[in-house]
């Protein structure tokens, strides 16, 4: 099989494909301005209306983007779960109640086993949006929205496996799910609440999910002794302590500074006299993005989270970003 292929062949195929579905993108962006504006704000005021959930359902290819649309609404905020045709006529049609909303997926809009969820729909009084490529299909009848999409055919005329049409429902999911969290005013901070995990989940953080605080948080006084100050930088092992006057942080001491300042005298010394003045600090409420940002370009590996009067609240370590996966 592996000697078929043609380089050349090969990659004018991929070209082919991708501008067949940037071509079909295009149409289906003006067909917004046009003939699915109506029915595609009707879709997004019901989703953003439905007091239960977004049920998405769709058989065969149609039902792996269903899968896919159901899981960017609900991590943009709309809670949404997928429920498979077939299944749904063997008692998952219970998964489906008055408060929710439908969205079903079909090319044809004749999907035989969509005809006992469109039933049940209309049944209960659920609102149905429908999206499909036929105008007057079943689905497009049934449908309280109908989001008839231009049909541009497939990538294939040989073998018309569903690729294009695909790429357009897939494309138009993504619009509905933008629609509603722009309406909603969701943001970055909302976004991070539902996805802790990962680096993506870490990197919207905000310094206060990751700083030290309490015991975590060496503070000293200037007039500490330096045997003093190395137990507190040794007790925490950041391999720092920051230096405290009338509740405003003036400094810091790291172990640097000690080894690099360290003679017989320096041991009748105090944090004061040691200290680095002025050390770089950052709002507790900031993104954790621009806590590595200044840390990556200072060289630093500590830095002081402070409040607005300059009092310290915690500390970030790069060990602790790290740690839970913040590059």
């Amino acid at each position: 099989m592996s000697e078929r292929i043609k380089a050349e062949a090969a990659v004018a195929a991929g070209q082919e494909t991708i501008r067949a579905e940037a071509r079909a993108l295009e149409q289906l962006a003006e067909a917004l301005a046009g003939p699915l504006r109506e029915p595609f704000v009707e879709a997004a005021k019901l989703l953003a209306g439905a007091k239960g959930r977004v049920i998405v359902s769709g058989m065969g290819k149609s039902g792996h983007i269903a899968r896919k649309i159901a899981a960017t609404l609900a991590s943009t905020g709309t809670p949404a779960q997928f429920v498979h045709p077939a299944e749904a006529s063997h008692g998952d049609l219970g998964m489906i109640v008055e408060n929710d909303c439908v969205l079903a997926i079909s090319r044809s809009g004749e999907t035989r086993e969509l005809s006992d969820l469109l039933y049940h729909c209309r049944r209960i009084g659920v609102p149905l949006i429908g999206m499909t490529f036929k105008e007057g299909s079943s689905l497009a009848v049934a449908s309280t929205a109908a989001l008839v999409m231009p049909d541009c055919g497939e990538a294939s005329e040989e073998a018309p496996a569903p690729t294009i049409s695909t790429t357009m429902c897939l494309a138009l999911g993504d619009a509905l799910a933008v629609a509603l969290l722009k309406a909603r005013g969701f943001t970055a901070d909302h976004f991070g609440a539902i996805h802790p995990g990962g680096k993506l989940g870490a990197a919207l953080k905000r310094v206060r999910d990751l700083m030290r605080v309490g015991e975590g948080d060496p503070l000293i006084g200037p007039d500490t002794t330096i045997p003093d100050t190395l137990k507190a930088i040794s007790r925490v092992g950041i391999g720092a302590a920051g230096v405290v006057e009338n509740g405003k942080l003036i400094g810091i001491v790291t172990d640097g500074d000690l080894r690099r300042k360290l003679t017989r005298e320096m041991f009748d010394r105090t944090a004061r006299d040691i200290m680095t003045a002025n050390p770089l600090t950052i709002s507790p409420d900031a993104p954790i993005a621009d806590a590595v940002h200044i840390m990556n370009s200072k060289r630093i590996t500590i830095l002081f989270a402070v409040d607005e009067a300059g009092a310290p609240v915690g500390v970030v370590h790069m060990h602790d970003l790290l740690a839970a996966g913040v590059r």
